[in-house]
């Protein structure tokens, strides 16, 4: 035979793929089945049945070769499996927890154990009070119908519109999957409750103020009330993004805000008068009281000074009476003439005033050049 002539069955080619070889299987029961039917099909020359002939037998014995292939083929094939980065695989063996996988080419036994897959990389997020509708660098929010989610009573009773964003990753995958039935749903129930619960223990001015603390709280409390599920997931963010009193009471909230900085601003300004007067006053105050007291200080020693000396000068007039009178008057001239712009010196025997020429003294006439 020529080796470029085929031979009279045909070339034999070998399935490239598994799905070429199921095709085959397939084609194979297809052609068992129609054969069998053709044979009770047929009849003689003479228009009789033909005797039936007995092929059910070795049909469903390849039937069930056939069968029994499909299922090795496919444990075969259902064996090995793969898990992509970020993710990592959990094997259920007669549905129960059996092993964690991590990513790569990995092996199961089949037909007892069940994949599933997990990514434990990407950061999941829910968000209260509005909804991104188109994601990117100009993000598009919808706030339409999530009033519901964000409104709020703070601690003085007043209405706050809070919108906040909580983000999380999973960190135990076999709690994610069957401790409990719903984690996102999970995580929005105590989200709202953890941060209706602190919203409300605040005044209104001190939530606007203080979002960054406030949502620092709300998220240690949201991670221990999630650990306390065992929901295997740990808070990555929880941010405050928009606090705002609702749109119909704008007006009214603007108004009180400018009462209120006026009502500080008068405060202040007081403030500022009393600290520039209020200390003024007290250190006059307190230096007239001490003028007042060194005063009289002042007053008693010099007071007893006089004494003592009245009552020394008494003592030596008591001694020497002639001799006393004439120094105290010394002294006391000695402390009156230097006042005395003019002197007159009197006798007893001379009719007229003689006055006193002080020669020591500057005259008070300009000098004649």
């Amino acid at each position: 035979m020529p080796m470029n002539q085929q031979p009279p069955w045909g070339q034999n080619k070998k399935p490239s793929s598994p799905e070429d070889i199921l095709a085959a299987l397939i084609q194979k029961i297809r052609d068992a089945f129609g054969g069998g039917q053709d044979q009770q099909n047929n009849q003689g020359d003479d228009g009789s049945p033909a005797p039936p002939v007995q092929s059910t037998g070795p049909g469903i014995g390849k039937i069930f070769l056939i069968i029994m292939a499909l299922l090795v083929f496919k444990g075969v094939y259902s064996s090995f499996y793969t898990i992509e980065p970020g993710k990592v695989g959990i094997i259920l063996r007669f549905g129960k927890y059996a092993r964690t996988t991590q990513p790569g080419l990995n092996f199961k036994i089949p037909y007892m154990e069940d994949l599933i897959k997990v990514d434990v990389e990407s950061v999941r997020k829910e968000e209260f009070g509005f909804r991104t509708r188109l994601p990117g660098k100009t993000s598009v929010f919808d706030r339409r119908g999530f009033d519901m989610e964000s409104l709020m009573l703070t601690g003085d009773k007043n209405v706050i519109n809070v919108d906040w964003i909580v983000q999380y990753k999973v960190s135990n995958p076999v709690n994610f999957l069957f401790k409990v039935r719903n984690v996102p749903q999970a995580i929005r129930d105590a989200s709202e409750m953890v941060t209706r619960r602190i919203v409300g223990n605040m005044d209104f001015d001190y939530v606007l103020s203080n979002r960054e603390i406030l949502a620092g709280s709300a998220k240690r409390e949201l991670q221990k009330q999630l650990n306390l599920l065992q929901s295997g997931v740990s808070i990555v963010t929880l941010r405050f993004l928009d606090i705002n009193p609702p749109d119909p009471v704008k007006p009214a909230f603007n108004e009180v805000n400018e009462a209120d900085q006026d009502r500080k601003r008068l405060v202040n300004e007081a403030e500022a008068t009393y600290n520039r007067v209020i200390p003024k006053a007290r250190g006059s105050a307190k230096r007239i009281v001490e003028e007042a007291h060194g005063y009289a200080i002042q007053r008693i020693n010099r007071a007893k000074g006089e004494t003592n000396r009245f009552q020394a000068i008494v003592k030596e007039y008591q001694l020497a009476p002639d001799v006393t009178r004439r120094r105290m008057y010394l002294e006391a001239m000695q402390d009156i003439l230097p006042g005395v712009d003019h002197i007159y010196v009197m006798d007893k025997k001379q009719q007229t005033l003689l006055p006193f020429l002080d020669l020591a003294k500057k005259s008070s006439r300009p000098e004649i050049k």
